[in-house]
């Protein structure tokens, strides 16, 4: 099965129960992020772990360690402003990349020392010469 229809199961079974997803992604903080294609300009959905720092979400393109960022991360690039779904709530954000080093790492260890996947997943990145970006996502006034 390909992404995009493992996408399309997760974010049906996140939808149908509250937030809560099943399988490999059972007990993960899981966030549905829509936002704009940056080439096709059509609207998509991610769904995506994430972790939290104070009221902000912190999503992370790690692509499981691959040497080339996620399709998603281009979107944001492209086209900050997102609708995120978390649990059985739903608003209107911005994605902001972080572009500060320290910063960066600093919230990027937070959801590696919740979710422990994510150290072997710098580790491959790396090793590729990628540095994997991280994302807050602020919610709108």
């Amino acid at each position: 099965m390909d992404i995009l229809e493992t996408n399309k199961g997760v974010i049906a079974e996140f939808r149908a129960n509250d937030g809560v997803c099943t399988g490999w992604l059972e007990g993960a903080p899981v966030v549905l992020v829509t936002m704009t294609g940056a080439k096709s300009g059509r609207e998509l959905c991610s769904p995506l772990v994430y972790s939290t720092d104070g009221d902000d979400l912190v999503i992370i393109a790690s692509k499981g360690g691959a040497p080339e960022h996620p399709n998603w991360y281009f979107n944001l690039v492209a086209n900050p402003d997102v609708t995120i779904e978390v649990g059985t709530d739903s608003y209107e954000a911005t994605a902001v990349l972080v572009d500060d080093e320290t910063e960066r790492k600093r919230l990027y260890d937070a959801q590696a020392a919740l979710m422990d996947n994510f150290v072997d997943y710098e580790k491959s990145a790396s090793a590729a010469g990628r540095t994997i970006p991280v994302f807050r996502i602020v919610k709108n006034s």
